[in-house]
């Protein structure tokens, strides 16, 4: 081999060690968990001891209404708080990206929420809308409104999940949009200003659009983790009442663990996966945050 074609592939051998880690530490787990969505396996029992059921978990899945009512919970779930947070988010940057007064104070406190972890997230707010001793319910009191069985209906166990993630995750949004804000190329701005730009104009037609890509990809994490994400639900409802919040996620844990059913929760999972994966590669498609390199 002469130094020309050392130098070609000299940039694939200082990347082939990343790839390799990545396949064994993201493929395998994939590929391991569809040969078991293949299988009779129950915890406790020797992995070579499984039944192989061919498409039968899959063919069960797709009769099994308790998915598709799962399903629809995180469609739901997923709608309201995405939105919602992007929207406050988007607004709260845009508002304290100024130089105002005690705006890196309010940041530091905004962002706190992010800081805790999902499971204390879950205790707190569990604690918070419990309907005997909860402070939720003691506030609403003080201006006259009757007492509510927040985690014990179906509709109010709902929003307080949505209020819970939108409460945690909204500084997430907050936190990318306002770094892509404050990295916008200020020549741009002051000459939009001297053209005679009023400040709507500068929000919808030059810094919104320069963040375009920021904007996609918060999308696409917030998209990926509400699909994966359980823990605040099941400390805060387990799913209840009834399946009222019972993520597609959860439901997955409740079949391999509490059924003890891991061969059909992987069939389940396996779903999760195309569905994250087709909606992750359609907003990639139509929002194509790598198409215009000038964006920030």
């Amino acid at each position: 081999m002469n130094l020309a074609d050392s130098r070609q592939w000299a940039p694939y051998a200082f990347i082939l060690p990343a790839v390799i880690v990545m396949a064994v530490g993201l493929l395998y787990p994939v590929g391991d968990a569809i040969y078991l969505s293949f299988l009779n396996w129950q915890i406790g029992q020797q992995y070579s001891d499984a039944e192989y059921v061919g498409w039968g978990n899959y063919v069960r899945m797709l009769a099994d209404p308790d998915v598709f009512e799962s399903l629809w919970v995180t469609v739901r779930f997923g709608f309201w708080t995405i939105s919602i947070e992007m929207a406050l988010g988007v607004a709260l940057a845009l508002l304290l990206e100024r130089p105002i007064r005690g705006a890196s104070v309010f940041r530091t406190i905004f962002i706190l929420p992010l800081m805790v972890s999902p499971v204390v997230v879950g205790l707190i707010w569990r604690y918070l809308f419990d309907a005997r001793a909860g402070w939720v319910n003691y506030y609403l009191g003080m201006i006259g409104i009757e007492p509510q069985v927040w985690l014990g209906e179906a509709d109010l166990a709902f929003f307080a999940i949505v209020f819970t993630d939108i409460w945690q995750w909204t500084p997430f949004i907050f936190i990318i949009v306002i770094a892509g804000l404050q990295a916008l190329p200020s020549d741009v701005l002051e000459a939009a200003r001297i053209d005679g730009a009023n400040g709507w104009q500068q929000i919808f037609l030059i810094k919104l659009p320069m963040i375009r890509s920021i904007l996609v990809i918060a999308l696409l994490m917030r998209l990926i983790d509400v699909f994966r994400g359980m823990e605040v639900m099941y400390i805060m409802t387990g799913g209840g009442p009834g399946r009222a919040t019972e993520l597609l996620s959860l439901h997955i844990y409740n079949r391999a663990f509490n059924a003890q059913q891991l061969g059909y929760a992987s069939a389940i999972a396996v779903l999760l996966i195309v569905i994250v994966s087709l909606m992750s590669l359609t907003i990639l498609t139509v929002g194509n945050p790598m198409r215009d390199k000038s964006d920030v």
